[in-house]
């Protein structure tokens, strides 16, 4: 009997902490480009979706250069909480999982990669621009101790996890087998899809075992609106919209009309703060970006001969490099060579502006009563001359004769003042 019980206690154990994932579907999403807080609400969405349906797997393909640490942050909460096993794929050949894809990646339940793919390098790269040194300690310190641990809550490499953020060390999906990073090297998802048969997942004190094979395959894709608005979180997208919305609205302030510059401007300026609010945007950037076009249109005013179009052009540089803390990846970087395209153009039309200004300045006045300075003509009878196709009483202080040739050079009153052309 009490063998018996024993048996059955021991089941009874077995039945509480092993369970096989009988769920029929398995999800797939992508993930790629920079991890912003849209990709965030992406997969958030997503693994709540799955858990509440019937779903035994998450799959998650990643292709990243890194993103914000906030947005990171996010996403690793709900994959170390995530009810369902996911597993990222860093996919397809040649694809990267680098600064914040790491994170991502470690906190998953099983990290698969194909064939000649990388990750790490998950130190932040802003560090050392003018930080204090006791600033940028405690941000490595921090992310440091995150990534130790979701490397050790995973049964991961924690020495390794270390130096990829403090060294930013770099591994192969070969090197990572060995050094018990990733778990899974497949050509493509079908080929994972069978390797991931029978494997087993620790899920808070349970082992979960995952049954793959025969299971129906649901890829999930970022909605038209989700690509839209991650489209314009992109820092290149987004600065292209600042920078068409502030000449939208300089067009229509040089040449007030139905409008159409302020309302395309406005629309522009819009779209670019929403994509700016979903980055680390510095402040000062943007002000001296505003102050650069401030400066610019004060040239064509005042007139400093191209002072204010230098200090515009270099405050407009100045402030399109300075507008967005990279935080831990250069991707978020806005384009040097957009910088300076944006830039050098700006600064081109506005000399271009400039010299038309001034040209239209200097040029001969050839309407009004001005207009009539220099015109020649001949001396007609009683002092007059056929000008312009009018005929003129002349005062000069020449002798002028019937048919001699004559050049206007003032007007007095009703009369045209001339000289007797030699």
């Amino acid at each position: 009997m009490k063998t018996q019980n024993f048996i059955i206690g021991v089941l009874f154990s077995l039945l509480i902490n092993f369970s096989i994932c009988f769920g029929s579907s398995i999800g797939i999403i992508e993930v790629s480009g920079v991890i912003n807080p849209i990709t965030a609400r992406f997969i958030k969405n997503n693994i709540n979706k799955l858990e509440k349906e019937d779903f035994s797997l998450l799959i998650m393909k990643i292709d990243t250069p890194g993103g914000l640490v906030t947005s990171t942050h996010e996403i690793v909460k709900d994959l170390l909480n995530s009810k369902i096993p996911v597993c990222t794929y860093i996919y397809p050949k040649g694809a990267r999982a680098a600064s914040a894809g790491v994170f991502i990646c470690l906190a998953s339940d099983i990290i698969a990669m194909a064939p000649s793919t990388h990750m790490g390098a998950a130190h932040p790269v802003a560090m050392g621009e003018g930080m204090p040194e006791k600033v940028e300690e405690k941000i490595l310190n921090d992310l440091v101790a995150q990534i130790k641990g979701i490397a050790k809550e995973r049964g991961r490499n924690v020495e390794w996890a270390e130096k990829a953020v403090r060294e930013s060390k770099t591994i192969t999906e070969e090197e990572a087998i060995k050094n018990n990073i990733c778990d899974i090297i497949a050509d493509d998802v079908n080929e994972l899809i069978k390797k991931l048969d029978g494997w087993s997942v620790k899920r808070d004190t349970k082992v979960i075992t995952l049954r793959t094979k025969d299971k129906r395959i649901v890829e999930i894709k970022m909605s038209f609106r989700e690509k839209f608005l991650h489209a314009l979180a992109e820092p290149n997208i987004a600065y292209i919209f600042l920078i068409l919305g502030i000449y939208g609205l300089i067009y229509e302030f040089a040449s007030p009309g139905i409008g159409l510059g302020a309302v395309l401007g406005s629309i522009f300026l819009l779209l670019a703060f929403f994509g700016l609010s979903n980055l680390s945007i510095n402040l000062v950037g943007l002000l001296l970006i505003i102050l650069g076009f401030i400066l610019l249109i004060a040239e064509i005013k005042a007139q400093t001969q191209g002072i204010f179009t230098i200090g515009g052009g270099i405050s407009l540089l100045l402030g399109s490099f300075m507008l967005i803390d990279q935080g831990v990846s250069p991707e978020l970087a806005i384009s040097k060579t957009l910088v300076l395209s944006v830039v050098g153009s700006t600064i081109l039309l506005f000399f271009i502006l400039i010299s038309l200004g001034l040209k239209a300045q200097f040029r001969k006045v050839h309407t009004g009563s001005k207009g009539m300075i220099g015109m020649k003509g001949i001396a007609g009878r009683d002092k007059t001359v056929f000008v312009d196709g009018e005929l003129w009483k002349i005062k000069s202080d020449d002798e002028i004769k019937e048919g001699d040739e004559i050049e206007v050079i003032g007007i007095e009153g009703l009369c045209l003042k001339v000289k007797k052309k030699i």
